[in-house]
């Protein structure tokens, strides 16, 4: 297996842009999520894109390629939302695992057929792991701010599953992304090391992606980003950055901060801006880029790509504008303080 250490070490990756902004492209309907298979199923489906792993493996497949015409080195498997606790929303726990699988199977034909084209050029599947709809740290009622909609063990054993159905559909590493409540994060981490623990099979490296949720600098449960880094840095994982919630623009101070705490190697893949009155978003993918390349010039950043709103032009673009900018120099932290 090709090892991504190595090729941090040599140069900037490019991590794929958004998966649900190509699947609204397609103007997929209930009957397409559906597909024969489901037909019949009592709740509605459309909308549950990880579905399409199963109904429209197809379509899924053609998105990875289209990202990784683009440059992509890093796909992103289509199982953000795939593991029992956000799959209850159609009923559909039951396919955890295997929506996994099929994600994990999908993503790594398409990556390995790129990467027989081009041996110098090594393309990686990554495991997406995303918050969950129910957290660990927050009430769901305001009225009762010590009730809980989840508890620890059933996060656990959620993303364990996740990442089992993951692993054995042969992704390279595992990326546990989207980050707003850290403790859900820690459960992921947690199945993670449980998973190869019990399975006896050598660690896949680990990639923490958090959500910076505001203008104050901090996560939606009320960490700072230096705190957040902290308490997740006992992972030891190959990389920590940040995705979602912000633009580029917006995002700048918060990547040059962790760059210059962060071990490990950092990333960053920012929406296209931030969403109009009509919830979409309008930045261009030159302007995207431009940002981006800013970060590259900086020396923040060791993998970049796009979060909602991007798309394969977008990638196109930040691909051609980092590719000329040596990665981000894993800097000497102080683990002590000094007598």
């Amino acid at each position: 297996m090709n090892d991504i250490r190595k090729e941090l070490t040599r140069r900037i990756l490019i991590i794929d842009g958004a998966m649900g902004t190509m699947i609204q492209r397609h103007k997929l309907t209930e009957a397409d999520y559906r597909g024969e298979r489901f037909k019949d199923w009592p709740s509605d489906l459309k909308g549950n894109n990880d579905l399409l792993c199963l109904t429209q493996p197809g379509i899924i497949e053609g998105i990875h390629r289209e990202y990784l015409d683009a440059g992509a080195d890093i796909i992103e498997t289509n199982t953000f939302n795939s593991q029992f606790v956000s799959l209850a929303d159609y009923h559909m726990e039951s396919l955890a695992y295997e929506i996994n699988l099929e994600a994990a199977r999908i993503a790594r034909r398409a990556a390995d057929s790129y990467t027989t084209k081009d041996p110098s050029k090594p393309r990686f599947v990554a495991g997406a792991i995303g918050p969950m709809n129910k957290t660990l740290s927050l009430s769901p009622d305001v009225n009762n701010p010590g009730f809980r909609g989840l508890l620890w063990d059933e996060a656990v054993e959620a993303y364990y599953e996740q990442v089992k159905g993951l692993v054995e559909g042969g992704v390279d590493l595992l990326l546990v992304e989207t980050i707003f409540d850290t403790l859900n994060a820690k459960a992921a981490i947690y199945a993670i090391k449980k998973y190869f623990q019990d399975s006896k099979t050598p660690e896949l490296p680990v990639m923490i992606s958090g959500t910076i949720t505001d203008a104050s600098g901090r996560t939606l449960s009320g960490q700072t980003l230096e705190a957040f880094y902290i308490s997740v840095m006992h992972a030891r994982p190959l990389s920590v950055g940040l995705n979602c919630a912000l633009g580029a623009s917006e995002m700048r101070s918060h990547i040059e901060e962790l760059s210059e705490i962060a071990s490990c190697f950092t990333s960053a893949y920012p929406n296209a801006g931030l969403p109009n009155a009509m919830g979409e978003y309008d930045e261009q993918p030159e302007q995207t880029a431009h940002f981006l390349e800013d970060w590259a010039k900086e020396g923040f950043v060791n993998i970049v790509g796009g979060c909602c709103g991007t798309t394969p032009e977008h990638i196109r673009h930040i691909a051609e504008h980092v590719k000329h900018f040596k990665p981000r120099q894993l800097p000497v932290v102080e683990t002590a303080l000094e007598a």
